[in-house]
């Protein structure tokens, strides 16, 4: 038989391809809408596709680890004691890769006490003697060992399982100096850090492969050991115990009992309604007509799975003709505007039916405007960027009756889908034609505006079908018209002191210089503070600091890890180290604002409504979340948002204590209710509660510790928790707990009770509807299932929170409109709003402000706004 007729036999370590997969990928692209995680799936799929196709097998295989215990355990217990836990996003996934093996007909092998390299080992064995050609892909360097003339290894690079080398006797001889059989001497000399197999001292690969060619094997070596000098011969003597441990239990087994032969294992047609089944319970769409190709399956079928459906071709319409046709439509429309330059370049319009297009003008705005400013439903998808390139025209767009991010947001916050064509592949099973920008002549025409609208239109249809009432509501009510404010926020922009933020910048950078030169003096040298690794030499090796937390690349340099490295072991070097730290980043925040300023003297940020899975809005470009609060550099960053010209002052506006607020009437607790309706201050309050003195006599200590302890159970707190953050013993932080409940057991028992409820119904939802999937309520993993009941205290919590800044915002923003004032909304950051005053405005602004924000809800309790005016946001912080 010549090698082109010998049957190919291909064997596969799943459990060590996925992990490498699950590393690869990001796991927050890759999840169901149900929140399972799919990253190692998907990756481990895509590279066993392209294997397959690539290799052609006639006989194939996978193997699995069933645990971390095998009888290398029971003789090591140490053996791969020092690998962490698996990750919990990973938990899950093998089972449901080993299911989508299984419908795609491919033999997957495992077996209790045994590890996936031994059966590998045993079928590439059995493979070659039966004349097979073995190929065995695997990333367990334990595998080179089966190398021979008959069995290739595929070995992923350190590029990912997406590109393998092959190994065969001539690679690993030149790679390594010594023939395939030799490798587990190697390894038993130099040991293997991640199966916790420790080498003997110093001796590198260099050395032991001299060491074996000198003397021509392990044992031949083991019996002359007393003729090995210098310092790595007395190590090597000191050390024969663990060198012939590593050799027994890097030893793969090549005589497993299994199930199957190589015989068995022919390639079989795939399951074509099992494969469609998993894959859509999985949400893999573009995968699967690869895995029909590669693994033989009907084209046909494979098509169904993701087809690119023909869209209506768009006519192009002078402004009466679109005119025309808008007028013969009925019902809800959708809508396409191209930007470019911010301002409308092409503009769609689609029915369910057919659609039109043409390039924007001054005509086509005119022909159209009566329409796009009424109340006709108009469908939008990412909408915000085309409100304001409308309105930059001239046009206010009105109707905004749908938005498919928004609403795909609004049903799965966890994971929402970026584009229309997630949308387009998520709910109609289809590809959306999209030109690849990578190339200078595309091979597929992307769809045009109006067969976009189209899309979005059919797409609409099926997220309404599945979206609750209440959510829609949300989408309705609270969502849509915030965009609509959000747009003329971001077109409003803020007016910035580009000369107080360069002076500012300036003395940072001084301050920087001045902290970095006083650090280098502590440890008679100069470093990069920048540089982790550096950093590492220094704590940990210089000056002998405890060892933080392991990391990939050594241990820890993180800010929150060195504060707690300071607070335990501290040192001027490590003090210096943390200033340092703080003046960077933020002259970082100064400069991000500096750059934003556009010729207009303001900037112009970007709200992302989708930013969060609680509904907070995020903003970006620049991102002002992350100004510092309540310290001194935060009043000098806040002095140059100054009022704009033509504008009188600024006005700021917050919610005092919201959060605790919506907590007291979510709970209906009688004694916080009775502390917001009494006027008292919440914290003196409850203080005189918990610790049974009169308010007046609630010293500052206490108050804090109380505040601690409200604020924190929001959030799931824990008496270690709340030890830690007072820096009290948690004995006394648990007392302290106690004592709270005793005194406020509604909260206690309404916290209790909503993650109950949450574990029954899946999801928490707001008070105004809008709601938060947990599935990992009832993971059996402890971890993920733990996380999520902490998020799940918190999530009705912030989202009323959200739900109601934005009630306030929108409400104030329509009002000022319809009263015909020039005052406008700039800012919501956190539970704040900015509004730029016009002159002899400031009385009845305030007055809109107070009303709308203080009755953008009907809770048991009121909602206290406090206002302050000035001519820059600092001066206007109260």
């Amino acid at each position: 038989m010549t090698d082109s007729e010998k049957p190919t036999l291909l064997v596969v370590d799943g459990h060590s391809l996925a992990y490498r997969a699950f590393f690869a990928l990001p796991v927050d692209n890759f999840s169901t809408k149900d929140g399972q995680h799919t990253n190692g799936i998907y990756g481990f799929l895509s590279m066993f596709v392209n294997l397959v196709k690539a290799e052609q097998p006639t006989h194939l295989a996978v193997a699995f680890d069933t645990s971390r215990h095998s009888f290398r355990t029971d003789e090591y217990p140490e053996y791969k004691a020092n690998r962490s836990a698996s990750p919990a996003e990973f938990t899950g996934q093998i089972p449901l890769l080993q299911e989508a093996l299984a419908a795609m007909n491919v033999t997957v092998l495992t077996k209790e006490g045994i590890e996936a390299d031994d059966i590998l080992a045993t079928l590439a064995t059995e493979g070659a003697a039966a004349g097979y050609d073995v190929l065995v892909c695997s990333g367990d360097r334990d595998t080179i060992q089966l190398v021979t003339d008959d069995v290739t290894l595929l070995y992923p690079s350190v590029q990912g399982v997406s590109q393998l080398k092959r190994y065969t006797p001539d690679a690993v001889v030149e790679k390594y100096g010594l023939p395939p059989a030799n490798y587990p001497d190697i390894a038993a000399l130099v040991g293997e850090t991640s199966d916790n197999l420790p080498g003997v001292p110093k001796v590198g690969e260099k050395t032991a492969v001299k060491w074996l060619n000198q003397w021509g094997s392990l044992d031949a070596l083991l019996e002359n050991a007393d003729k090995i000098t210098g310092v790595v011969g007395g190590n090597l003597r000191e050390h024969l115990d663990d060198v012939r441990r590593n050799r027994s239990l890097n030893a793969l087994l090549r005589d497993v009992e299994l199930p199957v032969g190589p015989d068995d294992l022919a390639v079989q047609p795939i399951d074509a309604e099992a494969v469609r089944d998993i894959f859509a319970r999985l949400e893999f769409r573009t995968l699967l007509p690869r895995v029909f190709d590669a693994l033989g399956g009907d084209a046909d079928e494979a098509s169904t799975a993701a087809p690119t459906v023909a869209a209506p071709v768009a006519a192009e319409v002078d402004p009466a003709g679109a005119r025309a046709w808008v007028d013969a439509q009925e019902g809800e429309l959708a809508l396409t505007v191209t930007v470019e330059g911010g301002l409308p370049a092409r503009i769609g319009i689609a029915s369910l039916d057919a659609a039109v297009e043409a390039p924007w003008s001054d005509d086509i705005a005119e022909a159209l405007r009566d329409w796009l400013e009424s109340d006709a439903p108009k469908v939008l998808t990412d909408a915000k960027p085309q409100v304001k390139a409308l309105r930059r025209a001239g046009v206010a767009l009105g109707g905004l009756s749908f938005d498919p991010i928004l609403a795909g947001w609004l049903v799965r916050p966890s994971f929402p889908d970026k584009t229309l064509g997630d949308l387009v592949g998520r709910y109609l099973d289809e590809k959306l034609p999209e030109a690849d920008p990578r190339q200078l002549v595309p091979e597929t025409e992307g769809a045009t505006p109006g067969q976009l609208g189209w899309y979005a239109l059919r797409v609409t249809e099926r997220i309404r079908e599945e979206m609750p009432a209440s959510v829609a509501a949300v989408l309705t009510d609270i969502e849509l018209p915030t965009l609509g404010a959000l747009a003329d926020m971001e077109l409003a922009g803020v007016a910035i002191s580009h000369e107080k933020l360069s002076a500012f910048s300036s003395e940072l950078a001084a301050r920087a210089d001045d902290i970095a030169t006083r650090a280098y003096a502590e440890i008679d040298r100069e470093v990069n503070l920048g540089s982790p690794k550096q950093l590492q030499d220094v704590l940990f090796e210089q000056l002998h600091l405890p060892k933080t937390r392991k990391t990939k690349t050594g241990y820890s340099t993180d800010a929150a890890v060195l504060a707690d490295l300071q607070e335990s072991n501290p040192h001027p070097f490590l003090d210096l180290l943390l200033q340092h730290r703080e003046a960077t980043k933020l002259r970082q925040i100064i400069e991000s604002l500096d750059v934003a300023i556009g010729p207009d003297g303001r900037a112009h940020t970007t709200y992302l409504q989708t930013g969060s899975q609680t509904g907070r809005l995020s903003s970006t470009d620049p991102n002002l979340q992350n100004i510092p609060i309540r310290n001194e550099e935060s009043h000098r960053i806040r002095a140059a948002f100054e009022v704009g010209e033509g504008y009188e002052t600024l006005l700021t506006a917050d919610y005092s204590q919201i959060e605790m607020r919506i907590m007291a009437h979510l709970s209906g607790d009688e004694g916080l209710i009775e502390a917001f309706n009494s006027g008292e201050d919440l914290h003196r309050f409850v203080g005189s509660r918990v610790f049974g003195v009169a308010p007046a006599d609630v010293t500052p200590a206490m108050r804090t510790k109380v505040k601690a302890m409200s604020y924190g159970l929001v959030y799931g707190l824990s008496a270690f928790g709340l030890s830690k953050q007072l820096r009290i013993d948690q004995s006394e932080a648990k007392l302290l707990m106690t004592e709270y409940f005793a005194r406020f057991g509604a909260v206690r028992d309404y916290l209790r009770e909503s993650v109950a409820q949450a574990r029954v119904d899946g999801y928490t939802e707001t008070i105004f509807g809008r709601r938060r999937p947990f599935p990992d309520l009832a993971s059996p993993n402890r971890v993920l299932r733990e996380n999520a009941e902490r998020a799940a205290l918190n999530a009705p919590i912030q989202g009323s929170a959200a739900d109601i800044m934005k009630l306030g915002l929108l409400h104030i923003h329509d009002q000022l409109i319809t009263d015909g004032l020039r005052s406008r909304v700039l800012l919501q950051i956190h539970d704040e709003l900015v509004v730029e005053v016009a002159p002899g405005e400031g009385d009845a602004v305030e007055s809109i402000v107070r009303q709308r924000m203080g009755d953008a809800a009907e809770l048991s309790v009121p909602l206290d706004v406090q206002i302050g005016r000035g001519a820059n946001w600092d001066v206007a912080g109260h």
